[in-house]
């Protein structure tokens, strides 16, 4: 048995409703700790200074670096333990992804009549008669 209109009509507000009324408390919960959780992934220990998730290990070396030259960098970033900035598996990770793609290569330039007449060439269609 196919569902009526009044059905149809039903559900779509139903869904609309539900929209409205937003999140639940549980999910506002969730979202409100991941945000906190992710907005202070890695926290300096000297100046409080918070960088987000998705922040480079070089970055936070560069600023323990240029910020607190007088402290090692382990010292502001527990992430930094074991980070070594001259480290040829850091500079050997980003061409890899690189030198996988094959480049494409350029085409031979024509003369502008040739390219023309292929262009004309290849636009006539022959129709049934």
């Amino acid at each position: 048995m196919g569902k009526g209109s009044n059905v149809q009509k039903a559900q779509a507000a139903r869904e609309r409703n539900q929209k409205k009324m937003g999140k639940s408390a549980e999910e506002r919960k969730e979202a409100a700790a991941k945000a906190a959780k992710d907005s202070q992934a890695f926290m300096c220990t000297v100046c409080r200074q918070t960088f987000m998730v998705n922040v480079k290990l070089s970055l936070l070396h560069s600023h323990a670096l240029n910020k607190h030259p007088d402290k090692s960098p382990s010292t502001c970033f527990t992430a930094l333990v074991g980070y070594d900035p001259n480290a040829p598996a850091a500079a050997a990770a980003a061409p890899a992804t690189a030198v996988s793609k094959p480049k494409k290569k350029k085409a031979k330039e024509e003369d502008l009549s040739s390219l023309l007449d292929a262009g004309l060439n290849m636009g006539k269609k022959k129709g049934k008669k």
